[in-house]
């Protein structure tokens, strides 16, 4: 990801599901009603771990390295032949995520460098063929459902090592302001026709090696001129291929299949700011962000989020109605960086007293005013509303809660707060130290 970021605002964030008010095509059969019901958990779980690993972890400087710096495969190979992740262990992996209060997980098994985690027939150019020797995906699977998460693949519609996914202007060899001419001489003997199948009969694999898959994150399209998008593709085919192999997976919006009322599951909002999360609400969306600037891991990063800032992202997510998926980028040696190690951490310590106000909920009536410096989610099944403390001074009013609240309490711990009310409005008795928590929650149980 990333370098896309301003394609991905522009092509998929914006006009995707715009064409409500227009009649929109099908794909398949499935009602409103059904994709409902196959979505449960997800809109439930609400917190999930993105993984992004491969080659790019040992140069150390961007997961677009190969397209930033404009490396060919020959200059790329060296990553491939010191592949060699030594203390790779899944295990370690999903009991962080799972201490961290995340429910699902998604690897990518391939990302735009073309190298595959996965054993793959279709390729040389995978796992089992480096030093690791080993099918890492299949062991990530493995450990992640043995600590009871749901398990989701990452797939790259884009590939820059294969011999026939053509030169567009995302590729590292492209050419700056070339023109079509140019373009074509670049190209002349591949054929995309080739990469399409190969394409297909690699996720044909995923979705037929591992078990049952929960989520299929394809990224991603950038249509127009030197560009690909859902011809390119066979889109629509590909995802009717995907719902027969895999008939309850969830998949992203990533195939350009905006015209079609069923195209996509869930829009991907990426890396964008918690006050522009309010215009996904009424929607069925996931934010995808990271713990730094960058996917892959990245040595020198250094613009790493506070926890104070990522659990903002979680509960500003949850309180517009959507989901967060946080990324981890490991190592080339197979661990989770320790600044990694230190958010997942934290945040785990924040979600064991207040995970009641992330799971099962959702943004609050309209009915009920969001107090400053607070974030609200609620909780439709429990009628019970959270109000999370972002900035803490020992006191604050509900504005309009008179007659609305019948008890409240902290939620980490279960201690009453006290309340009075004040005309229309409801005061809570805060204690004057903050409780030990980033951001306290108040559990308020409605009338």
């Amino acid at each position: 990801m990333r370098m896309k970021q301003l394609l991905v605002a522009a092509l998929l964030l914006g006009p995707l599901f715009s064409l409500q008010a227009q009649e929109k095509k099908r794909i398949g059969t499935e009602t409103a009603a059904q994709k409902e019901q196959r979505m449960a958990w997800w809109t439930h779980d609400r917190f999930g771990m993105f993984i992004h690993w491969g080659l790019y972890a040992l140069p150390a400087r961007h997961e677009w390295v190969k397209h930033n710096e404009r490396l060919t495969n020959e200059q790329y190979q060296k990553y491939f032949d010191l592949f060699n992740p030594n203390q790779f262990d899944p295990k370690s992996w999903a009991k962080q995520a799972k201490a961290a209060g995340m429910k699902y997980a998604v690897l990518t098994t391939k990302h735009h460098e073309g190298f595959c985690l996965f054993d793959s027939r279709y390729t040389d150019y995978k796992a089992t063929n480096t030093l690791a020797r080993r099918d890492l995906v299949k062991e990530f699977v493995d450990a992640f459902r043995a600590e009871g998460i749901k398990v989701g693949f990452y797939y790259s519609l884009i590939d820059w090592h294969h011999p026939d996914f053509t030169i567009d202007g995302v590729h590292p060899q492209r050419g700056d302001n070339m023109p079509d001419s140019a373009y074509d001489r670049l190209n002349k003997g591949k054929d995309m026709n080739k990469y399409r199948q190969y394409m297909k009969n690699q996720i044909t694999e995923l979705l037929t090696r591992y078990g049952k898959i929960d989520i299929l994150w394809l990224d991603f399209s950038y249509p127009g001129k030197h560009g690909k998008g859902k011809d390119d593709w066979d889109a629509v085919n590909l995802l009717k291929m995907i719902r027969k192999l895999q008939p309850s997976i969830i998949v992203d919006n990533r195939l350009n299949l905006d015209e079609y009322e069923d195209g996509a599951d869930f829009l991907t909002p990426e890396q964008v700011k918690v006050e522009e999360l309010a215009q996904y609400r009424g929607k069925t969306w996931e934010t995808c962000q990271t713990f730094s600037g960058s996917w892959g891991y990245y040595r020198d990063e250094n613009s790493w989020k506070s926890t104070h800032e990522l659990l903002q992202l979680l509960i500003a997510s949850v309180s517009k109605g959507g989901n967060l998926i946080l990324n981890v980028g490991p190592t080339a040696r197979g661990v989770f960086d320790y600044r990694a190690q230190n958010a997942l951490g934290n945040i785990g310590d924040w979600m064991k007293g207040n995970s009641e106000s992330i799971y099962g909920c959702t943004y609050a009536p309209e009915s009920y005013q969001t107090p400053e410096k607070t974030m609200l989610t609620y909780n439709p099944t429990t009628k019970k509303l959270y109000v999370h403390l972002l900035d803490y001074n020992g006191k604050l009013v509900l504005p309009g809660y008179n007659g609305k609240v019948k008890y409240a309490q902290f939620l980490h711990d279960n201690s009453e707060v006290k309340f009075s009310a004040k005309g229309d409005d409801v005061e809570l008795q805060l204690p004057e130290r903050k409780p030990n928590m980033e951001i306290p929650v108040v559990e308020l149980v409605l009338q």
